[in-house]
């Protein structure tokens, strides 16, 4: 996969994070509570994955940079 940007505002008791594809601009969203930050990250990500097309065993066509492992 391509590197995930992440973007993290809190919002009173939330928690919102954007997980942006850097290959493609391409972002996703979630909200959650503000206790549960890597819950809320992940979640963003897995959004982020599913929007892109991508399993958990796929891999993104190859855009001709870097990979995060």
């Amino acid at each position: 996969m391509s590197e995930i940007y992440i973007e993290m505002q809190r919002k009173g008791a939330y928690l919102k994070v954007t997980a942006i594809d850097a290959a493609t601009g391409e972002e996703a969203t979630a909200m959650g509570p503000v206790n549960d930050p890597e819950g809320v990250k992940r979640l963003a990500i897995l959004k982020l994955k599913n929007k892109l097309g991508l399993t958990a065993t796929q891999k993104p066509p190859s855009s001709g940079r870097g990979t995060l492992v």
